[in-house]
């Protein structure tokens, strides 16, 4: 199976004459910006980015995510996008988002959207105008817009994307795929059009294979350095199910507002429970017990990252009564050792082959 880079993803989706958003995590509007013919590439990062550049403009304590994500763009791996996108995720995030609209606005426009904290009609409502609201600042940097017709197919791409994923996991253990190979795949809707991903996703399920090792949640922010996913393979372990937020917790189930402004707010807040948006821990929690075969958790925590850091003690103590292990991989993208991370995880995986 070959995966397009998102270098190459992007001269692809240019010479079709389409623009390119850079959007920072977590939850974002996906079918909104296709439908204004902007391709979402998705900015976790990049791992390994050399920080000092963001750090002269942040606080110490930014989570990496950010810190790399702003010497990144100042670095020059933003030039000639044609949107920034930063979703009001966490405190870090919010920082960014005024940093770069206040302080040093780049050349690109920048939108800023905000997700509600709770769920209900109330919710729902504020967030169908939010997106109204981002249309209309989309209509003005595009200088077009789309029918709602175009909208809503834009909607039902990705509700096939989200579709295809759940078969991934449903069907993780007669895949071909190892830990590896599968993340790569699922991280690659991070910046491919939802149409090439569904194809990418046809053809990893055409393809049948065994894994029969124990199988484990993953949880955290993102699997980064993927070398652990690596770790995993050489273990027999089999990820068979996804809570991180790159991936899991922005599944959601097709939506039923016939108005698809509503709809696009209805399936943002129906995804699974996350601390960003506000969720008890105690549903996340119920969430990962109700999974069927996971013998344990693995948690891809970065650094200062407040949000996840939080809910991860109350996590970690309900799987322990429940009688399932769990182990947190604290990883600074700026520098991303793994020696410390592997040791840990492969404690872990030693024990559950006892």
């Amino acid at each position: 199976m070959e995966i397009p880079s998102r270098r190459e993803s992007i001269r692809a989706w240019r010479a079709e004459g389409g623009r390119v958003a850079a959007v920072f995590p977590i939850h974002h509007p996906r079918a909104l910006w296709r439908a204004f013919g902007f391709l979402p590439v998705e900015v976790w990062g990049p791992p390994g980015t050399e920080p000092s550049l963001g750090d002269a403009h942040l606080q110490a304590y930014t989570c990496s995510i950010v810190r790399c994500g702003l010497a990144f763009l100042l670095q020059g791996g933003l030039d000639g996008v044609d949107l920034l996108v930063v979703p009001h995720a966490c405190d870090s995030l919010q920082g960014l988002g005024s940093l770069l609209t206040d302080l040093c606005p780049p050349r690109p426009p920048v939108l800023t959207p905000y997700l509600p904290r709770t769920r209900g009609p109330a919710a729902r409502a504020f967030l169908t105008a939010e997106l109204r609201a981002l249309g209309e600042r989309l209509a003005g940097i595009a200088g077009s817009r789309p029918t709602d017709e175009d909208l809503m197919a834009a909607i039902r791409a990705e509700e096939e994307a989200d579709d295809r994923v759940r078969a991934l996991f449903a069907q993780r253990r007669d895949l071909a795929l190892d830990n590896r190979a599968l993340y790569r795949l699922l991280r690659a809707r991070e910046y491919l059009p939802a149409e090439r991903f569904v194809a990418l996703c046809d053809e990893a399920l055409a393809q049948r294979g065994s894994h029969e090792g124990p199988g484990v949640i993953l949880s955290g922010l993102v699997p980064e350095p993927a070398d652990l996913l690596g770790v995993l393979d050489a273990h027999g372990a089999v990820g068979v199910a996804d809570d991180l937020a790159c991936c899991g917790r922005r599944l959601a189930p097709p939506g039923t507002a016939a108005d698809p402004w509503e709809r696009l707010a209805e399936r943002l807040l129906s995804g699974h429970p996350d601390p960003t948006l506000g969720h008890p821990v105690a549903e996340r929690l119920a969430w990962m017990r109700a999974q069927e075969e996971p013998r344990a958790v693995i948690f891809w925590t970065i650094k200062s990252c407040e949000p996840e850091l939080y809910d991860l003690p109350l996590l970690q103590r309900g799987l322990r009564e429940a009688g399932v292990p769990s182990v947190a991989l604290e990883i600074d993208l700026a520098s991303p050792a793994k020696e410390q991370a592997t040791t840990r995880l492969e404690a872990l995986l030693e024990r559950l082959s006892t």
